[in-house]
């Protein structure tokens, strides 16, 4: 007969980690976290939290934090070919958020906000791996990069869309890797262009790019998005494969895209990576569960990755907290989260179509729709956002 489990290891400290943490130390769990940078990862680009993620971070006690970074993106406005303006949108009329309760926020700020709150409680080691991990009946064995070996209750992969977590388990990432028809690169440049929390989404067919002001900043953030029939496997390890891959795919193209490449060479913070979705059929095996991008990634299209990562942390938090076996409590995760999720993965089809058409007749179609595109009312959010109602957490 299983005994609750007390000991748990979460891989990778980004959002779902360290939200997961917080609830699992409120539970009781002694928790480790190690990630493999060096450090919690400052800046990136904006994200949002919206529907049943806000309740997830109201009950953490931080959003007021939240809502005193929150950045409010006043404006999108969308560039034709020729760099001429299709249309200036407020970003719920794209979205279908809340305007007065959606949280936009840096990226950083969410994930300092987070280790902040749980730092002192679960033990955080930085600059190390997860390298094997070995399950048996009283726990799992596992080894870090560091050579460090030690046995855990339990492992939780929260460790992004290509999880080495998911891989030593459930396998080859090929084989729950949905890509969706897109590669992309992500970087930060001077702001010489007068923005001011606003951005602007240049397109063609089969190609994007798009520009993001946060509030005074000196820089802004630059994204250049490419259609392309299969995911480019040679370049995901090799950073100037990357560069030249992006800079031959928008050789010869207008507006600010020379300039835009031309920063991306000389970045320091490159992000490149494929617009894909995890496909699970299950989110766990034994000892060993996945939680967040590892589990099931929905794709920047969806604006719902961090969402469903602090939503996902909850629930499994809940689970485990008021479950003393781990196997029904595992179940149980799955049961209450997977419709929601599936839910908000479904968004891609509607996203994909609006944001960057792979054809011209797609994206004339796109630029028509745009046009008469007005102020979506604050009572019509997606109901995707907010369909599950997150239980009661058990205070102790």
């Amino acid at each position: 007969m299983s005994t609750t489990p007390r000991s748990v290891l979460i891989s990778g400290a980004s959002i779902a980690g360290p939200a997961l943490a917080f609830w699992l130390r409120k539970a009781g769990f002694a928790v480790t976290v190690v990630e493999k940078s060096a450090t919690i990862r400052d800046g990136g680009y904006p994200i949002d939290v919206r529907g049943t993620a806000l309740d997830a971070v109201r009950r953490m006690g931080i959003l007021p934090r939240l809502r005193d970074q929150h950045i409010s993106t006043r404006l999108l406005t969308f560039l034709d070919t020729d760099g001429s303006e299709i249309a200036a949108l407020e970003p719920n009329v794209i979205i279908g958020g809340v305007d007065s309760e959606d949280i936009e926020i840096r990226r950083g700020d969410l994930t300092h906000t987070l280790y902040d709150l749980v730092r002192d409680d679960a033990g955080f080691r930085f600059g190390d791996s997860v390298e094997t991990l070995t399950q048996h009946d009283n726990g799992v064995d596992v080894t870090f990069r560091s050579g460090r070996e030690e046995t855990f209750d339990l492992v939780i992969g929260a460790d992004g869309l290509h999880s080495t977590t998911r891989g030593l388990v459930f396998g080859d990432e090929e084989r729950f890797h949905h890509y969706l028809g897109y590669s992309f690169a992500g970087f930060t440049m001077p702001n010489d262009f007068g923005l001011y929390r606003e951005g602007l989404t240049w397109s063609t067919p089969g190609k994007g790019a798009a520009l993001y002001a946060v509030l005074e900043s000196k820089e802004v953030h630059a994204f250049l998005v490419f259609a392309r029939e299969n995911p480019p496997i040679e370049a995901f390890r090799d950073p100037e494969a990357q560069r030249d891959l992006v800079a031959a795919t928008f050789a010869g193209e207008g507006w600010e895209v020379p300039r835009m490449v031309e920063a991306m060479r000389e970045a320091d913070d490159l992000f490149f990576d494929v617009v894909s979705q995890i496909h699970l059929p299950r989110w766990t095996d034994g000892r060993v569960a996945l939680v967040g991008d590892a589990g099931y990634a929905p794709s920047f299209l969806t604006g719902q990755g961090t969402s469903l990562a602090l939503v996902g942390a909850y629930v499994l938090g809940h689970a485990l907290a008021t479950i003393p076996d781990h196997a029904e409590a595992f179940a149980a995760y799955e049961n209450r989260l997977r419709a929601f999720v599936e839910g908000n993965q479904a968004l891609v089809g509607e996203g994909k179509a609006t944001l960057f058409p792979s054809t011209a007749e797609a994206l004339a179609e796109r630029n028509a729709a745009l046009r008469k595109l007005t102020k979506v009312p604050a009572s019509a959010p997606r109901p995707e956002h907010s369909a599950l109602t997150l239980p009661d957490f058990p205070a102790r």
